[in-house]
């Protein structure tokens, strides 16, 4: 039989279980605006029924509250973390495809700004005026002064190109940092949550908090996020209330439970593209110095985004088989066979830098090419075993990384190999013909040599398309180095106009004008086109680029926003909702309070008036 104030221990828990929803409902309305917070939700049952030994069984016993949880869906985290992912990637691509677009600029139309086309025009204007007036030390000068500036535009487009990739390169930094922060942040609030849910209480806020860490680390890289219950080793179907909760990013551990991993960055002793920027960082787990790969194709991020603008080539890289590995003189000589790069303008790496050979980094101190044969030999700094010389046969060999992306080092490869051709043929012409005193001309446009202070003057070009870059050939001019030779910019008269045979004759012949004069249009020299379309097949690769980008972002942004509607449709607080259960609560903990006070009327009858 019952007790005789089992009424009363019933109305009781209706009056602690809506006190609690109350409470939770309280705490909901007053973290309305809090970011990350999660709706918090009572959760009820019927308390376990007691038998009374009577006729009509099992007698309820009341309600209880089990426990107070967040109104969540894992499934919407994980698919707004896959979106925001390649939500930041796009952004930042868009961002510094937009960038690089600013040092692109052509002004054909406008005028405003003096870009290459106008440029390029004045340069052709002024060689024309020297068609005119050969011997006019003042034509000549205005030709020499314009093809400077044709020069410093390129020095110009170099410097700013460069300069966005430092601030990719700076930014790479600022973000590992902030990855480093989160996840040992993470690590942090996953044991503070075991210690409390180890005790049987709910730990909402600090799982808020965690998950708003990994949204914003979802940004800057991909995330893959599990938590798995611990089991008791003791009772394998006994669950202890901890969690093991584990954080990956591009498929890599980053947190484990309590434990964390964190990355470093560490700048490159040698460049890997010709005209790359110093120092440039590259990423490793800081404990076991695995490298952290984010170029590739299945990686997403704002990370990756850097990385594809910092380093992207247009999958453009070097590579090849390595043919044979013989002794040299201060170190083994790598023969490499079926290049991936075969013309010397295209050639973008640095002379003095790491190739990879059968996935093992070497150092190199200089490559030649034979056109004739297509095969690369690199100078390597140490000297390998027999074996390891016959290890490395028939494997591949390949410097840096090809990236998919049209990033910094593809805008400077292709400013470089246009140069290389214009000024290769513009000095072929000159070099053909005579000054006004009929004496041999040198290189119009040359490669200042940072070393010395002197000047390249591709003595050493070779025209069956062989190059070192221990001699003075053309790879040694780029868009950072071109300029108009110092002996023309001293004395205009040493400009060649002129043939040595016309001028032997007396002959007043402009054919060498009439040569340099094609070069602006219809000497193909560039992708199939003359030296006016060499910036517009630059735009066009940049437009392509900045609309693929913004087109994804401006996708992925709309893919945001409803999942981000979804998600908020069940964790976030609505305040008329609050308000509802805030009334329904009220009401129910008001009958639970008549209930109580209606059974202690009837235990004052009971006690007072019958004697018992």
């Amino acid at each position: 039989m019952a007790s005789t104030f089992f009424g009363l221990t019933i109305a009781g828990s209706a009056l602690n279980a809506f006190q609690a929803a109350v409470n939770t409902t309280a705490n909901n309305i007053s973290n309305v605006n809090t970011k990350g917070y999660t709706r918090q939700q009572a959760v009820r049952y019927a308390a376990e029924a007691l038998r009374v030994n009577d006729r009509y069984g099992m007698a309820g016993s009341g309600v209880t509250t089990t426990e107070i949880i967040q109104t969540r869906d894992f499934y919407y985290d994980v698919k707004y973390w896959e979106n925001s992912a390649r939500l930041g990637m796009f952004e930042a691509k868009l961002y510094y495809a937009q960038q690089v677009e600013s040092y692109l600029l052509d002004d054909g139309e406008n005028g405003t700004v003096e870009g290459f086309t106008t440029i390029l025009n004045e340069m052709f204007d002024a060689l024309d005026d020297v068609k005119k007036t050969p011997e006019d030390t003042d034509a000549r000068q205005a030709f020499i002064s314009k093809s400077q500036n044709f020069a410093d535009f390129f020095y110009s487009l170099n410097i700013g190109l460069r300069q966005i990739q430092e601030d990719c390169n700076q930014e790479i930094c600022t973000q590992v940092d902030q990855i480093n922060g989160i996840g040992q942040k993470i690590a942090l609030l996953n044991k503070q949550i075991n210690v409390i849910e180890l005790q049987g209480v709910n730990a909402n806020e600090l799982r808020d908090q965690r998950a708003l860490l990994i949204d914003e680390l979802s940004d800057l890289v991909a995330v893959d996020v599990k938590e798995t219950p611990v089991v008791d080793p003791q009772h394998p179907n006994l669950y202890t209330g901890a969690t093991n909760f584990m954080v990956k990013i591009n498929g890599q551990t980053l947190v484990d439970s309590f434990d964390y991993n964190t990355l470093t960055y560490v700048a490159r002793e040698k460049k890997i593209n010709q005209s790359d920027a110093d120092g440039l960082y590259d990423l490793c787990w800081e404990g076991t110095k695995v490298p952290f790969n984010v170029t590739g194709k299945g990686c997403t991020g704002r990370l990756k985004a850097l990385f594809d603008t910092r380093d992207g080539n247009n999958d453009e890289g070097f590579s090849g088989t390595i043919e044979s590995v013989r002794a040299g003189d201060n170190g083994d000589i790598v023969r490499i066979k079926n290049p991936s790069i075969t013309d010397i303008n295209s050639i973008n790496m640095a002379d003095d830098g790491v190739i990879t050979l059968n996935n093992k980094d070497y150092r190199y101190s200089g490559f030649t090419y034979d056109a004739e044969t297509q095969t690369y030999e690199f100078y390597l700094k140490q000297t390998l075993s027999v074996d390891q010389r016959q290890d490395l046969n028939n494997r591949k060999a390949q410097i840096g990384e090809s990236i998919d992306a049209m990033g910094i080092p593809y805008y400077q490869s292709q400013a470089n190999n246009f140069l290389r051709e214009f000024a290769k043929q513009l000095n072929n012409i000159q070099k053909s013909g005579v000054d006004l005193d009929g004496n041999p001309v040198g290189a119009f446009f040359v490669a200042g040599n940072a070393a010395d202070g002197g000047e390249y003057d591709f003595a050493d070009y070779d025209a069956g398309g062989s190059m070192s870059t221990f001699k003075n050939d053309y790879y040694k001019l780029t868009a950072a180095n071109i300029k108009v030779s110092t002996s023309i910019m001293k004395d205009p008269n040493k400009m060649a106009t002129i043939s040595a045979e016309d001028y032997a004759n007396g002959v007043a012949n402009q054919a060498l004008v009439e040569e340099m004069m094609k070069l602006k249009k219809d000497v193909k020299m560039f992708r199939g086109g003359g030296a006016d379309e060499f910036l517009k097949c630059l735009i066009t690769d940049n437009s392509v680029d900045t609309q693929k980008a913004e087109t994804f972002y401006k996708n992925y942004s709309n893919i945001s926003e409803t999942i981000i509607q979804k998600r908020m449709s069940i964790s976030a607080v609505d305040e008329d909702e609050e308000a509802l259960d805030m009334t329904k609560f009220q009401n129910a903990y008001n009958l639970a309070s008549k209930m109580v006070q209606t059974l202690a009327e009837m235990y004052d009858r009971l006690i007072l008036e019958t004697g018992v």
